[in-house]
């Protein structure tokens, strides 16, 4: 009975441990590291007042500081943001796991290690992704969600076949594409970009104003930065010979958001030809609200105002 008992207090011990980290662990105001239980040191930033939010950058391999930098940083009056760039991106390190799995659960620890038991997400472009996988998984951990300008199926047949359409567009020849193979679409898609690229105008997939692409570009050149994550999942696009292997992140998501019973704020731009400007059709959570604004892909910057106000209000 007595080894029992001991046995007993030394679970009660670990689980007590597992649960809640101890506060000298805890992620502070500012700038700092935090690292993962697979030992992947992740860069962070906390700014601002109110209830946690973290923000989910797009990508894959992005990073948060064009975010914050142009725009996101007006959410800190209404919200304490946890900024981070994902593994291997930005300034964070390169890992040897990239999987969905294992990037959901790096959205976890960080919750752990801030040491709250609900938080917003939100999420950008590909980071629609992660959210939706993070409310299947641990819906009890989140207050709400906001999708702005988000994709749930990456890579998908419909996006490319519009994105290559508007880009004739653009050049002022009206095309119709019905080509359904994944490969030859790829091949498409590059040509037309390469068009556009030579008339100056790739930029309008996610800007209306260029200005809005070197100011990225400017940020996002000011340091030394890893796109590995988005690497490794591009990489099998354009080489046939190598092996994609986390099919997993090229799932149609979307059709799992009716099991999301979360409030949930979709925000979208009537000129995002990146992920669609009708693309928010296709989610079906149980509880969402849609705001429409005009501007691109990159409302939080082009719109900032508007989408600064759309956040806030969702979280009164």
């Amino acid at each position: 009975m007595k080894i029992i008992y001991i046995l007993s207090i030394l679970l009660t011990v670990l689980l007590s441990a597992c649960s809640s980290p101890d506060s000298s662990t805890l992620l502070k105001t500012g700038d700092q590291i935090a690292l993962t239980s697979d030992s992947v040191k992740l860069s962070v930033k906390v700014a601002g007042t109110g209830p946690v939010c973290i923000y989910l950058h797009g990508g894959p391999g992005q990073d948060f500081l064009s975010f914050e930098k142009m725009g996101g940083a007006s959410l800190e009056k209404c919200l304490t943001m946890l900024y981070f760039d994902q593994r291997g991106s930005g300034h964070s390190q390169n890992a040897k796991n990239y999987s969905l799995e294992r990037v959901v659960q790096d959205i976890e620890e960080l919750r752990l290690k801030l040491g709250v038991e609900k938080v917003y997400l939100l999420s950008h472009s590909f980071g629609g992704v992660l959210a939706i996988n993070y409310a299947l998984k641990y819906p009890e951990h989140l207050t709400g969600i906001i999708m702005a300008n988000t994709i749930a199926h990456f890579m998908n047949t419909n996006q490319m076949q519009e994105q290559i359409e508007y880009g004739y567009g653009l050049l002022k020849r009206d095309t119709t594409i019905n080509e359904t193979d994944f490969k030859k679409l790829m091949s498409s898609a590059a040509l037309v970009r390469k068009k556009l690229s030579a008339a100056h105008l790739g930029y309008k997939y996610i800007a209306n104003d260029v200005n809005t692409i070197i100011k990225m570009d400017s940020i996002e050149n000011s340091y030394k930065r890893t796109s590995d994550f988005g690497m490794t999942l591009f990489m099998p696009l354009m080489d046939s010979t190598k092996v994609q292997k986390y099919p997993e992140y090229f799932k149609d998501y979307a059709l799992l958001t009716s099991e999301i019973k979360i409030p949930t704020l979709i925000i979208t731009g009537k000129d995002d030809h990146a992920v669609g400007p009708d693309y928010y059709k296709n989610y079906k959570f149980k509880n969402q609200k849609i705001v429409q604004l005009a501007g691109s892909h990159m409302l939080y910057y082009e719109n900032n105002k508007a989408f600064t106000a759309a956040v806030c209000s969702f979280i009164k």
